[in-house]
């Protein structure tokens, strides 16, 4: 399927991820993992040394939504290399 990028914008958007991945998405996908991860362990840790419940539930919220987006990254890596057999 040939992607088309969306026009009216000044960086390139496509409608559908590429066939392959460049040497510099992978990097950013691994340095996009590591970001997730490394806040996730910061709020984790960061809410255990809070006395403050209201403070620590809102630390606890933030590094759940940045587990999630770290699982996500994941599961689009492990989509895209189980359909495309590549990586």
């Amino acid at each position: 399927m040939q992607q088309q990028p969306q026009q009216g914008s000044q960086q390139q958007t496509y409608t559908q991820p590429p066939q392959m991945l460049t040497t510099k998405d992978s990097l950013y996908l691994n340095d996009m993992l590591a970001w997730n991860l490394t806040a996730m362990k910061k709020c984790h840790f960061a809410a255990t040394q809070c006395q403050d419940q209201e403070i620590k539930a809102e630390l606890d919220k933030c590094g759940q939504m940045h587990q999630r987006h770290y699982e996500q990254l994941l599961v689009h890596l492990n989509t895209t290399t189980t359909n495309q057999g590549m990586m």
